[in-house]
């Protein structure tokens, strides 16, 4: 009930952190995630910050909000946020950064949590949503690639 992707980018860990951790901006790289907005007077990451991001599922619909809390965050090295109701989230995103050569490696994933309804799920379409999030992630980090890339 896991997914990731992992792409170099020739750019510093502090200016993939910028990009990854800004949830104001994932419109512009997610295929799935058009907006998002920082809630609660919450300007920035850290932990415990909530956002609701904007979402076209499958890049079609329906089309909803998500409540997403930070829960991690650690400046140029790792951005995760839970998805879902507040004590009841559903999924995990997460970014992991880690300098290597001329740039940082770029780490996406998402993980299901765990429970009964999430395991039925992705008994029965988890083959499907996992492709599809492979897509998304690969398609999010080479956007991001092309922006940090081009600077």
């Amino acid at each position: 009930m896991h997914g990731s992707a992992t792409l170099h980018i020739k750019a510093p860990p502090s200016a993939v952190w910028a990009l990854v951790s800004d949830v104001t901006r994932i419109g512009e790289y997610s295929p799935e995630t058009f907006e998002a907005e920082w809630l609660d007077g919450a300007t920035g990451p850290e932990v415990g910050a909530r956002f609701r991001g904007h979402v076209k599922r499958n890049g079609r619909g329906p089309t909803y909000w998500s409540p997403c809390v930070v829960v991690a965050c650690e400046p140029e090295k790792e951005f995760a946020f839970d998805v879902g109701l507040s004590g009841k989230p559903v999924i995990m995103w997460r970014y992991e950064l880690e300098a290597a050569g001329d740039g940082t490696d770029v780490t996406e994933s998402f993980r299901l949590h765990d429970s009964f309804l999430t395991r039925l799920y992705w008994r029965l379409l988890g083959w499907a949503r996992g492709k599809t999030n492979q897509r998304g992630m690969q398609a999010t980090l080479e956007r991001m690639k092309a922006e940090l890339e081009a600077r």
